[in-house]
């Protein structure tokens, strides 16, 4: 659920879509829950089972003790140490060292970003995205990889046919005939490509990446509902009842080092097994092998694989929280467990907080989040929605140490049906980058009382319930 123009749908293919997502989604009656008797590993024993990676695989002991020893060097050493033990019990401590990994706030600063690296690729492009628009900044960034391709550059592009519905075909045929590879997933058409065909099973991800030098991942899609960014005094002006003028407040990462290397091999293995036309270049060799000190962990989630690594992950950093979680989530729907997961912890004194939409472009969503508000808000737990902009950002930061930023929401979906992207960075530095951004969000979101809450209408009341049954659905 992401930014679409599906409301061009006819009525008989929303019944028809309505109908395949009961069910394929029957059969779901719950959500896994995190092992509660996994205990975060002690240092030593940790560091026996992390894996830090380089572009040519594992590193050597002294090498890893080093990188690692700068992250505690950052502050909030115990933290991390808890967290990085965490993942290590998990058996999810596979770890990619020498990164740089910078914060881009909304749509402008994300594109502008792009952009400049589209314009710098020498030999690659791999263009990775639910939707991809045919007008607006979608369309400039669609010319300027035609332009790549007519430079000798090697391009391709993946969208997901469902998310990109209202994306008029003749755009896609044009970016074939300037060259750039380009595959629908999982064609609608299921004529399309013979053998790649699922309606339920959607790639959601959002992902650029350009030779091995740097990349892009996150909520934002190539759609011109991004044109504007979501601060500032002048985003008040913007009629509220018109959610794409108003705004998407989003998060992107980009990323420098081993991990676009990582992100390349996800990429490679999403355009082999939907078959697409068109063969991919070998990496290239990076300008710069180790550009940053950043240690990051990629967590690539395929329903074919079973749940969503990103939501068990965080399930886990949650029931270790200490001192803080914060959350940034479109769509919040995630079912019991997350939710005790949330109370526990705040019972526990740990400051828990969420920013969640207060204005949403899948509405029925918005009330099954709402439907939790006061099994949440009578644990303790900080609940604020910003209705000024159309949250779509989907990002989490526990303790300051354990910061996650990617494309998977907090719903069914997103945890088993959808094809993901995450990356998860350590360390108190990046940790207080994303705590500092949380609290700008906070300037613009207003917080839920209890008290005014439990006196919400019979109404509302109604519909949440309704939601709430539906959830498995969203």
């Amino acid at each position: 659920m992401t930014p679409t123009r599906l409301t061009a749908l006819p009525a008989c293919a929303w019944l028809l879509a309505l109908l395949l997502l009961v069910a394929g989604t029957a059969s779901c009656v719950s959500l896994p829950g995190p092992d509660r008797t996994l205990k975060p590993l002690p240092p030593q024993q940790a560091a026996e089972r992390v894996t830090l990676q380089g572009r040519t695989g594992p590193v050597p002991e002294a090498v890893q003790a080093r990188d690692l020893a700068r992250v505690r060097a950052e502050g909030n050493a115990a933290l991390f140490e808890r967290h990085l033990g965490v993942l290590a019990a998990a058996g999810e401590a596979q770890l990619l060292r020498g990164n740089t990994a910078r914060l881009l706030v909304d749509g402008p600063a994300t594109f502008a970003a792009m952009k400049t690296a589209i314009a710098a690729a020498r030999q690659r492009v791999l263009v990775e995205f639910y939707i991809v628009e045919d007008e607006g900044v979608a369309a400039e960034v669609g010319e300027l990889l035609l332009r790549k391709a007519a430079e000798g550059v090697s391009v391709a592009l993946m969208y997901d046919s469902l998310g990109s519905v209202g994306t008029d075909s003749a755009f896609f045929e044009r970016l074939r005939q300037g060259g750039i590879a380009v595959c629908a997933f999982n064609p609608l058409n299921p004529l399309e490509r013979p053998g790649h065909w699922g309606v339920l099973q959607r790639n959601h991800r959002k992902m650029l990446a350009v030779d091995s030098d740097v990349a892009f991942t996150g909520g934002i899609n190539l759609s011109n509902v991004y044109a504007e960014g979501s601060f500032g005094s002048a985003r008040r002006k913007k009629p509220p009842a018109d959610a794409d003028r108003q705004g998407w407040r989003d998060t992107q990462i980009e990323l420098h080092g081993p991990v676009v290397t990582a992100l390349s091999a996800v990429f490679r293995q999403s355009w082999a097994s939907q078959g697409c036309r068109g063969e991919l270049p070998a990496d290239p060799a990076p300008r710069v092998a180790l550009p940053g000190q950043r240690v990051v962990k990629l967590v690539a989630g395929n329903p074919d694989q079973g749940v969503n690594p990103s939501y068990t992950a965080l399930l886990h950093a949650i029931e270790a929280s200490q001192r803080s979680v914060q959350l940034t989530m479109a769509y919040f729907a995630p079912g019991d467990e997350l939710i005790r997961s949330l109370c526990d912890a705040a019972r526990r004194g740990v400051a828990v907080a969420l920013v969640l939409p207060g204005r949403s472009d899948v509405s029925m969503v918005l009330h099954a989040a709402r439907a939790r508000y006061t099994q949440l808000l009578e644990a303790g737990v900080q609940i604020h929605e910003m209705t000024q902009s159309v949250m779509h950002a989907k990002t989490a930061v526990v303790d300051g140490v354990y910061a996650s930023v990617g494309s998977s929401n907090l719903d069914w979906r997103s945890i088993v049906g959808n094809h993901e992207l995450d990356v998860i960075v350590l360390g108190d530095d990046f940790g207080q980058q994303m705590q500092a951004l949380f609290a700008q969000d906070l300037t613009v979101s207003q917080r839920i009382d209890a008290d005014q809450w439990a006196r919400r209408s019979l109404g509302q009341r109604l519909l949440q319930g309704f939601a709430r049954l539906v959830e498995p659905l969203l």
